[in-house]
């Protein structure tokens, strides 16, 4: 899927010896098009500044802020909330990577290598970013909990000590030591 806001980058035509820096500003309308494709409700603002370094070797370094305004329902109340973003962006690219195949893979440790692609959108990066840092489940100001406790009529709710995986098996071994 093509990047609401799309800058190309292609390594082999970036300078080979000094950091390269880029900034990305969506305008209005590549804004609703990121709320509607991250599913929130808006962004008043989205900024990604990034320096890509080249080194060691043919890696490349990509450093930078992301920085957004997103308005999101609070999924208590559905009232808007507003949360700030102000996050550090890192990549690392290098021809040497593979991409490991099969159905169970192991994670590397350094979840900030990728392989080095031919040509680079930054466009992506943003989007993907993004999308990493929005929060799950946004709560307005003073949001009381849901009490979602429900049981059938002239029964007991569960308490939170029922519903423990090993809770039913410590009654058991209290019932059988107290001889019943």
């Amino acid at each position: 899927m093509k990047p609401v806001l799309s800058h190309p980058v292609r390594f082999a035509d970036m300078p080979q010896r000094k950091v390269s820096r880029i900034r990305l500003v969506p305008d209005v309308g590549q804004l609703e098009a990121l709320a509607d494709r991250l599913d929130v409700d808006a962004f008043r603002k989205v900024l990604l500044d990034v320096e890509l370094s080249p080194g060691p070797g043919r890696d490349w370094t990509l450093t930078g802020k992301l920085g957004a305004t997103v308005v999101q329902p609070c999924r208590v109340t559905t009232e808007p909330v507003v949360t700030r973003i102000d996050e550090p962006v890192v990549r690392r690219y290098t021809p040497d990577l593979t991409t490991p195949e099969g159905e169970e893979v192991e994670m590397p440790e350094d979840d900030s290598l990728e392989p080095l692609p031919k040509v680079l959108d930054l466009g992506d990066v943003l989007e993907e970013a993004l999308a990493l840092m929005i929060p799950e489940f946004p709560r307005a100001e003073g949001a009381e909990d849901i009490d979602l406790t429900v049981q059938p009529p002239g029964a007991e709710p569960l308490s939170d000590e029922a519903v423990k995986p090993f809770a039913g098996l410590a009654a058991l071994k209290a019932r059988m030591e107290g001889g019943e």
